[in-house]
């Protein structure tokens, strides 16, 4: 037997904070009405326990969570204390963990992997790799989860899905954990099991757990050492389960018979709203057994109950103990999850697979079919410079799209996992371009091969395959896709919708064509102020690599026909062009085409070097947009 050796207080503890949703300009300029939502709370709770907080919607007990885990907005006064320290928010990541309402894990990892992922992310590798091993079989185990630990997370059901949930704040051995809601969605009888394994837990590793809900079963009843009821704020009653009837009974309440009591107190506790006289009664009754309770239940409040039997075998030291895992050390983690999350055998993993490596390669395919067989006709100009728009628009459109289907995922856990304090935007950006750039590169330069080797873009002079051709071509093409992907995680950070990201992205990326394409539209006839403009955007110098490399001394004396020659530009017989160099006379400013206008829109390697540095751009305002403190209406989107 070993006495209980973590108590939870918390006293006297008020918290003001927003009581309406509030419009986007009340939440940006921060005047959401406000009011207080907890008043004078104080209860204790001790190793081995598992606490319900029951009201009904409004009384505060997500609140309540939160001023616990330190994550409130708005002023509290109090004091939370654990073990006699004052918590932090520090303290709490450390050493505690929160399972939020509503928590998305990533579907393209088993439950397995979910796990071990975590594991990695919150413990420290001083504790080795056998012991995190052995931690996630325990958890498995203990959550009843071991028969599905190889089934995707997409693959459970709401039961299992919610234990796992569970599973990944426990994989950290909190000596405090909070739910809310941990049975919301389930039926009875999963119910009984997610309680009564949340009990288990308590008493065998002599843990803390609270637990909100709103609506609780007599079943559960047995499994509730300590039980709070609040109303709008106020405790009606806080202490031990086995007193709660004892004490109602001897203030004039007493359960009736057949009756559940935790259900009974509940609708005592809460104000019936049915008419104005029921309210006014009720509102009266629940502030007079708010001020009995501060005068007589205090024995309540402080009552222990009997010392829990703890198994002496289990540790003692919480995992948490050891402290957080390093940089590099979450940094691999993360990389190792991204690709995790790419496995084909599972349909999330195919789905991810298909947009990140198959999506742009069929695109081009479809493109190569279209343009087959690319002639050197006097009409393949036009030709050829529709399928480099094709491709640069193509390329823009499909990263976007890909980009919004892919990330979505990483966005919303990360914004959970930086809750936790587990890592920070900048590390998360950095460690999710790591993983996703070589993929990208990848597919942009398989795509590209198609269409520039199937229809002949290279270096016709050149002996064999043209690949310093293919690899230009390839890389401003990927210059794009890295750029549109970078300005779709920007969008992302605030936008919760893939589908409303996507078309802002997609309609911006359509603005930067229309003007500096030179494929719509001609540079040489632009006004001076659109024709700078264009020198922000990145499709001007990726269009003007693709159509230098493609024209610029090229196409020589194309024929109308195949017996006819043009000696001439725009000469007899149908000639428009009498080389690539005169294509281009009419949508660059260059030398050649005799404007004296002191531009110069075509030079191959600084305009190859200027797509890179777009993205460069794009990838350093991510991350310090990343590092930016968001306001909180912004990231509760993500979270709840």
């Amino acid at each position: 037997m070993m006495n209980s050796e973590f108590v939870l207080e918390l006293i006297s503890v008020f918290h003001t904070g927003p009581v309406e949703p509030g419009s986007c300009v009340q939440k940006l300029v921060g005047n959401v009405p406000t009011g207080v939502i907890l008043k004078d709370v104080s209860l204790e709770i001790h190793g081995g326990e598992l606490m319900a907080i029951l009201g009904s919607k409004g009384s505060g007990k997500r609140a309540l969570l939160e001023v616990i885990s330190r994550r409130a907005q708005g002023p509290t006064r109090g004091q939370i204390l654990l073990n006699h320290v004052p918590m932090s928010l520090r303290l709490f990541q450390d050493s505690c963990g929160y399972v939020t309402h509503k928590t998305q894990l990533l579907d393209g990892l088993t439950a397995k992997q979910t796990l071990e992922y975590a594991a990695k992310l919150s413990l420290s590798s001083k504790i080795g790799g056998s012991m995190r091993s052995a931690r996630v079989r325990q958890v498995l185990a203990d959550l009843a989860l071991t028969q599905v630990a190889n089934r995707s997370v997409d693959h459970l059901t709401p039961s299992e899905y919610r234990r796992l949930v569970i599973g990944v704040q426990l994989i950290k051995d909190p000596l405090v954990l909070l739910l809310d809601e941990p049975a919301w969605g389930l039926d009875p009888l999963n119910t009984y099991f997610v309680i009564s394994i949340l009990s288990n837990h308590a008493k065998k590793y002599n843990r803390i757990i609270i637990v909100t809900m709103e609506k609780p079963r007599s079943d559960i009843l047995p499994f509730l050492d300590r039980v709070s009821y609040l109303c709008l704020g106020d405790v009606v009653y806080t202490g031990s389960t086995r007193l709660m009837i004892d004490y109602f009974r001897s203030i004039g309440f007493p359960c009736p018979e057949l009756e559940n009591p935790l259900m009974y107190y509940l609708c005592l506790s809460t104000v019936d709203r049915r008419s104005r006289e029921r309210f006014i009664d009720s509102n009266n009754q629940i502030a007079a057994l708010v001020e009995k309770f501060k005068l007589e239940g205090g024995p309540y409040r402080k009552y222990a109950g009997p010392p829990p039997d703890v198994d002496p075998s289990e540790h003692k030291i919480p995992l948490s103990a050891y402290g957080r895992p390093g940089v590099f050390s979450t940094l691999f983690a993360l990389l190792g999850r991204g690709f995790a999350m790419m496995n084909p055998a599972t349909s999330i993993g195919f789905q991810q697979l298909f947009f990140r490596l198959l999506l742009l390669p069929t695109f081009f395919f479809l493109l190569w079919n279209f343009y087959y067989e690319l002639k050197p006709l006097q009409r393949s100009f036009q030709s050829r410079g529709g399928l480099l728009f094709n491709c640069i628009a193509g390329t823009a459109y499909l990263a976007a799209a890909a980009t919004s289907k892919t990330f979505a995922q990483h966005r919303t856990r990360y914004y959970h996992e930086a809750r936790e304090g587990l890592y920070r935007g900048p590390l998360f950006i950095m460690t999710y371009n790591l993983f996703s750039i070589p993929v990208s590169y990848l597919n942009v330069m398989a795509a590209s091969a198609i269409v520039f080797f199937g229809l002949g873009l290279g270096d016709t002079a050149a002996e064999g395959p043209d690949w310093l051709g293919w690899a230009i071509f390839g890389s401003v093409l990927w210059a794009v896709w890295a750029f549109v992907e970078q300005q779709t995680i920007a969008l992302m950070m605030i936008v919760k919708s893939s589908y409303s990201a996507a078309a802002t992205s997609v309609s911006l990326t359509t603005f930067y064509l229309l003007v500096a394409s030179a494929s719509l539209r001609s540079l040489v006839g632009l006004p001076d102020w659109l024709y700078y403009l264009g020198h922000v955007i990145v499709f001007r110098y990726a269009a003007a690599v693709l159509h230098e490399q493609a024209f610029l001394d090229k196409l020589p004396n194309l024929p109308v026909n195949t017996s006819a020659d043009c000696p001439d530009n725009n000469a007899e017989y149908g000639c428009r062009y009498r080389n690539g160099t005169y294509y281009l006379l009419e949508r660059y400013h260059f030398p050649e085409n005799g404007l004296d206008l002191g531009r110069q829109d075509l030079d191959l390697w600084s305009n190859f070097g200027l797509c890179f540095s777009f993205f460069g751009g794009m990838l350093v305002l991510n991350l310090v947009l990343y590092l930016v403190p968001l306001p909180s209406f912004i990231k509760s989107k993500f979270r709840d």
